[in-house]
């Protein structure tokens, strides 16, 4: 194995993947905060803003599914370790200059390592509900900047 394999922290001596022990890392207080943006059109922006997306209410099922995901991320991301998450809020800002959707995810908790792929996780998954739900409105949407 190569000596940048062996630094490789999720990796085993074997070369094949796998979770990084914290076991012995102290518990502390964690907080992480991502991004991310859903560019459209002006007149879907005012769609959601109204709440006339035909699937109905854009913003409440996509904080919805980003909490979600936050709780459920590692069943998605294979190494992340299960925490018991204190704290999952998704925020919507809604700028209409830039056209576009601002999604904020804060994830807290009291554990032994961080939680940046649950915020992460939650910015995507909502970023993606938001597509889904007014997908029959644009399809022209772009997510970005996670």
């Amino acid at each position: 194995m190569s000596v940048d394999a062996q630094q490789l922290t999720h990796l085993d001596e074997q070369g094949h993947a796998a979770m990084v022990d914290v076991g012995d890392k102290q518990v502390t207080s964690r907080e992480a905060v991502a991004q991310g943006t859903v560019h459209m059109l002006p007149a879907t922006l005012a769609a959601i803003r109204d709440g006339h997306a035909p699937k109905g209410d854009v913003l409440a099922a996509a904080r919805i599914a980003g909490i979600m995901a936050a709780k459920r991320t590692p069943e998605l991301i294979p190494l992340c370790h299960t925490l018991l998450l204190s704290k999952v809020a998704i925020d919507f800002e809604l700028d209409e200059a830039e056209s576009r959707v601002l999604i904020t995810a804060t994830v807290r908790c009291k554990g032994q390592t961080g939680v940046e792929m649950e915020a992460l996780t939650a910015v995507s998954v909502a970023a993606l509900t938001i597509y889904d739900m007014a997908k029959a409105l644009e399809k022209t949407m772009v997510i970005g900047s996670i």
